[in-house]
């Protein structure tokens, strides 16, 4: 009895060595995976985050060129020089005949109290 006692710890370390060996193995591939693929996560990341600076930078741009062709000045440019439109002087401006105000608008206006 005495003797299986004293080979029990010894038979314990001859499994438990090889398991705990294994599970460092383990361990150490796993904490490999983990850094691999976050430096692969980070380049995507960084990847990302150029074409996002690059779309803002294009955004810009075109926000840039937007405001230019609304300017009055290009607007009022354009119109002379590829219309042929010019600012007409005052004795060649129409203005059409007032139309009479309907008739309820004048009853309202005729019922208004006086202050």
């Amino acid at each position: 009895m005495k003797m299986l006692s004293q080979n029990l710890p010894r038979r314990l370390l001859w499994v438990a060595l090889p398991l705990l060996w294994c599970a460092v193995l383990a361990s150490a591939a796993g904490a490999i995976y983990c850094k691999h693929r976050s430096r692969e996560l980070f380049v995507e990341l960084e990847r990302l985050n150029s074409g996002r600076d690059e779309l803002e930078a294009e955004w810009g741009r075109l926000q840039l060129e937007q405001s230019s062709w609304s300017a009055y000045a290009y607007v009022e440019n354009v119109a002379a020089t590829r219309l042929a439109m010019r600012i007409p002087v005052s004795s060649e401006v129409q203005l059409p005949p007032q139309a009479p105000a309907p008739a309820a608008a004048q009853l309202r206006s005729t019922q208004l109290p006086s202050p």
